[in-house]
Formats: C-alpha cells, structure tokens, sequence
C-alpha cells in the first residue's frame, strides 16, 4: 500500500476514534447536562459524532482502495483501548464466544485439545466419554480431513480446523486420522461437552491431597467442591492446591473458592473504582476445607482471580504460598456486549486483598513493556534465586493477620520462594515445545518401542532416551525446522526425557498418569510436602 493511504487510513482512524470517544463520553456528558442549566455539550458531541460517521460513510463509498467502514472503526477502539491499561479490551464476535465459552466450561463440539506440528493438526488430548472418544478418536492421532475438507498445509491454521469441527449439536462430522502408519475415518456426533477448570486431583502423598486448577470460571467452585469431596474420602487432610499457570478469570468465582478455606465473616477482597463504590466480599461459614493444612502454589503466570485467593490466604495467615512472584494483575474488568456479538471488557475497578494492598504492577509505559516484564524478571536474575528481595515495593508496606510484613505492587510475593528448575529448559527445549516436536515424537515413535506396559510404575522405572532415540529425535527435530545446537541439546536432554516420559504416560494411563510423572522432578511440590510435614 502507497505511503499516502496508508496517511489517509490513519486519518480516518483517527475520525472513527473520535466517534467512539464520544460513544464513551456521551452518556457522562449526558447525566452532567441534566444536572447542569447550560446545554452546550451535547449539540457539539452530537454534531461531531455525526460528522466523524458521514466521514467514515463516505470513505467507505468513494475510498480508491476497499475499506470496509467496520475494518476502520475496529482500528479506532482498539487505539482508544491502548491509551487506558493493558487488560481493557475490544473482542470480535468469534474472540468474544471463544472467551465465555472457555470460562462458562461449555461448548458444542467433539471434545478435543490439539496443536499445530508443523503443517499438520495433532490430536493431544480427547475428553473422556466425550463425543470424540465415543466415535474412536484418540490422542496422537494426526488430523488429515474433516467432512471431506483437506487441513494439511501450509495455509491450515488452528483457527480453521476449528471452524470446521464445531456445528450443532446432533450432527455429525466425519474426521479422516492418520494412526501411526494406518489412515482412518471416524464419524463422530456433535455434543455439548463440559469441560471440568480442574486439570487434575489425586492423593500426591499420605493424608495430603493436590488440586491444580486451571481457570476461574463459572463451574471452578462446584468441580472443586466435587473434587475435594472425593479426596476427603481418600483420607486426606492436607491440601496444595496448584495455582501456577492460571491466568484468572471471574472474580466471584475466586471469592467462592477462597470461601472454603477462610473462617466466617473474613474479608477476602474488596474492590473499588472511580465509578465502582468500594464492594466487599466475605466468607462465609460454608466452607468445606477451613481447618486442615493448606500450601497455595504460585508463579510468574499465577494472575488475576489467583492473585485474590493467594493474597488472602497470606494476609489472613491461612496457609502457605510458595513458588514464584505473581504476574501483578490487580484490575478487574466487566464486560460490556454489543448486537453484533463482539464484546468490550472494560476495567472497571481495582481490587485490593483483605490488608489493604493492591499487587496491581505499574502499566504506564504501554502494553508491550508491562507484559516483558517477565521476561525482565528472567534477565534480572529473580525466577532463578538471585535477586529476589529485590522486588518488594518498600514503600507499600502493609502486615498479616500475625503481623508479619508482606508488600504492594507487583505480584504476590510467596512466604517460601523455589527457584526456576532451568536445567535443561533452555531455547532448544522450548523450540522443541513450541513446534510440537516430543509430542509428535512421542505418538509417532516412543508408542512403538514402549508399547502397553504393564503399570505406570514399570514405565517410570524402565523409560529411557537413548542415544538413538535421542539421535532420531534431533533428525525429527531438524525436519520441523528446528535447528540443532548439539550443546544444547545436550544440556535439555534430561528435561526432554521427562517430557517425553510424562507424555508417554499420559497415552497410556490418562491424566493423573501424566501429574504423576512430571511431580516425581517437581522442586516446588517437593517442598510443599516438606512444610506439610511440619507440625
């Protein structure tokens, strides 16, 4: 595109950023023009936002090159948005139903997780007795076709494939997979598949029970509560429940979780905003799990409603955290819904943990800057050990339950920090995991040599990447386009071999298999279980 429309496109942003400014600010206007004798702002914003309209109309009509009128006005919001914070956002249609399906837990599909290897859709995971699992799918299984449709190559996206597999509920779709060395075609019947936020729970040692969750939604409280139910039952009476990775989600849901671990009538949170007067949330005297042993697990992608219910339990002196700082979201959004199924999720207000603090990190240098941050925190030396003191905000200084001091700003600082385990997770690892090369490997290759073992004990015990499954590996590698630095593949290969150990498990005993492998290295759980066994 030439330099001059390129110039005129970013004028008429600017005019369509006008309209939606105004579309922000007409109603505030309005309710002060009521309270007010004068009237002049109201015939300007309506004469602007009229004009800024017909500019857009008359782009759209007589513009040399195509411009759709919604392309321009997407721009303009977007735009707006970047000037408030880093969470405020304008969600398409598809981008908003992806979003409430993922936190409302359910959907109308086939009941599949998969990842794209290079030109090619790999089946990872297939909800038990979902749709998919009914109809044969499996995990390893590499989708070639869906209703007769190629989605092999290089123009195929995750996107796409899901386009295709999702349709009403009761009708069919009939996928084409490549099993190892065997094509197949599996008609498969379209269902509303619930999807559970609990990634995992099992008795993880004697008495002491683990929970990892992965979101905040609308169902978290009651998997929860079935899920403990189930543990209380195995005896246990101690509880980590694993909040590392979860990124957040609804704040009420947060609230009911917390609820079960906190005595009645304790604040857990309050929030409060410029237009959100302070609104605080109690306990309650409901809660299922208020007495027994509690270790709360964090890290560096731990935000949001994590951030709530770990903030609580370290002011209120309920449990333990342990891990890593949290990322430092300490906002809450709404969301505001239009006609044509796109949604704004506006920032509405701050939420601040029962003490008094807000660990909301500092966004006034722009969005790029506020997420690498955690990168900073790499380069610094503070996810590895070496200068982790280094983070408390001094200044916001605030007090627990006991009296012991913890700070704002930030992130949750844990009260018993473990390190990164780096070993081995360097670039080549991470260029191996991005690419789906060990998951590939793994259903392409590992199932052949170590086809169905008796146990997952025997599979821990005789599991080994040897020199030529290692060499067959890197040739895999190389194929995806990775390129092999022989030092650093070296240096990964242990963590490589856990991977590829862990995954293996999950093939072939499920879910809690897979947890199973990958705690047996974990340094976080191991001191977990650790304070657990102090009196």
């Amino acid at each position: 595109m030439r330099s001059s429309t390129k110039k005129n496109l970013l004028i008429a942003s600017f005019y369509a950023g006008t309209m939606v400014l105004g579309m922000f600010l007409g109603p505030r206007f309005q309710r002060e023009n009521e309270n007010r004798k004068n009237g002049t702002f109201i015939p300007f914003l309506n004469s602007r936002a009229e004009k800024v309209d017909r500019v857009l109309n008359i782009i759209e009509e007589n513009y040399v090159d195509p411009v759709k009128k919604d392309t321009l006005q997407d721009m303009a919001i977007n735009q707006i948005l970047k000037k408030l914070d880093p969470h405020s956002a304008y969600l398409p249609p598809l981008e908003a139903r992806n979003f409430s399906d993922n936190l409302d837990g359910k959907y109308t599909g086939i009941g599949v997780e998969y990842q794209t290897v290079g030109d090619t859709i790999l089946i990872t995971a297939v909800v038990d007795k979902g749709p998919a699992a009914r109809g044969g799918v499996k995990p390893g299984d590499f989708l070639l076709a869906v209703d007769g449709k190629t989605v092999v190559g290089p123009n195929n996206s995750a996107e796409r494939v899901s386009r295709l597999i999702k349709g009403q509920r009761g009708t069919s779709v009939e996928l084409r997979v490549k099993r190892l060395a065997e094509e197949k075609r599996l008609l498969v019947k379209r269902d509303r598949i619930t999807v559970s936020s609990i990634d995992i729970a099992y008795v993880v040692a004697e008495k002491v029970g683990y929970i990892k969750i992965s979101k905040f939604g609308a169902r978290t409280e009651d998997d929860f509560e079935e899920a403990l139910k189930r543990l209380k039952e195995k005896g246990i009476t101690s509880l980590i429940l694993d909040l590392r990775g979860n990124g957040g989600g609804y704040l009420n849901a947060a609230t009911a979780l917390a609820d079960h671990f906190l005595p009645d009538d304790k604040l857990i949170v309050y929030t409060q905003g410029e237009h959100e007067p302070r609104t605080d949330y109690y306990a309650t005297a409901e809660g299922e799990f208020e007495q027994g042993k509690l270790v709360i697990l964090i890290d560096e992608n731990s935000a949001s409603a994590s951030e709530i219910l770990a903030g609580a339990v370290q002011d209120l002196d309920r449990g333990t955290v342990i891990g890593r700082r949290s990322f430092g979201k300490g906002l809450v959004q709404e969301q505001f819904n239009f006609g044509d199924g796109s949604a704004l999720n506006l920032t509405v207000a701050r939420y601040y943990t029962p003490s008094g603090r807000s660990i909301q990190k500092p966004y006034k240098s722009g969005s790029d800057k506020y997420y690498a941050e955690l990168a900073e925190r790499y380069k610094s030396g503070e996810l590895n050990g070496k200068h982790v003191d280094s983070v408390n905000d001094r200044h916001k200084s605030f007090k627990t339950t006991s009296g012991k001091a913890i700070y704002g700003g930030g992130g949750i600082t844990p009260d018993i920090y473990v390190a990164l385990d780096s070993t081995g997770y360097n670039d080549f690892y991470y260029a191996l995991y991005s690419k789906g090369v060990m998951a590939a490997f793994t259903y392409s290759s590992l199932v052949k040599k170590y086809s169905a073992p008796a146990s997952l004990g025997e599979l821990i015990r005789e599991f080994k990447l040897d020199d030529e499954l290692f060499s067959q590996l890197l040739t895999a590698a190389r194929l995806r386009g990775v390129q092999v630095d022989q030092k650093l593949a070296q240096t990964a290969r242990p963590a490589i071999a856990a991977r590829l150990k862990a995954l293996l498990a999950r093939y072939y005993f499920g879910e809690e298999a897979y947890y199973r492998t990958r705690h047996v290295n974990d340094k976080v759980i191991s001191r977990s279980l650790e304070i657990l066994k102090q009196p």
